[in-house]
């Protein structure tokens, strides 16, 4: 019991973090991060999209994707659910448009690589892998880098 109750209370804290809402997407930083108003009128809410890493947007391909996101869903209605926050303060969460996964979808569409977690395999590590055979996005390049290691070796960008 003692080894499973630091786990009851993270899953506890996470639950009480956690809220779902709609809202409309009011500007696109990049392509996992993101501003949305709710639609109840409550403050606007930076959110960082779940289980991707999108390239970073002084990276190659990094306007390519910051542009698909701004197509797809500026000034349009979603669903987010939030995840608790990161350590810049930003909302984690998993948005939907149109019944559809944002971050999937920018994973199958070459624009976002499916997050690892402890050299484990993403959710979206099936979709990753069809978009590199069909060279889709920004694996139609030979040269993709994966934003953390481009983080690492230049900086976050200004």
């Amino acid at each position: 019991m003692k080894r499973l109750l630091p786990s009851l209370v993270l899953l506890v804290a996470c639950a009480v973090q956690a809220k779902t809402f709609t809202g409309t997407v009011t500007y696109v930083i990049d392509g996992d991060t993101l501003w949305v108003r709710p639609t109840h009128g409550h403050e606007k809410v930076e959110i960082r999209l779940l289980d991707i890493d999108a390239p970073e947007r002084c990276q190659a391909f990094g306007p390519e994707a910051k542009q698909a996101v701004r197509d797809r869903l500026l000034h349009r209605t979603v669903r987010v659910r939030t995840r608790g926050s990161d350590d810049y303060g930003r909302q984690l969460g998993k948005i939907e448009q149109r019944g559809e996964d944002i971050g999937a979808w920018l994973v199958r569409q070459g624009y976002a690589w499916s997050a690892t977690f402890h050299h484990r395999a993403g959710p979206y590590a099936s979709l990753e892998a069809q978009a590199r055979r069909e060279r889709a996005g920004l694996w139609a390049r030979g040269d993709a880098q994966e934003p953390r290691s481009f983080r690492q070796r230049f900086g976050r960008c200004p």
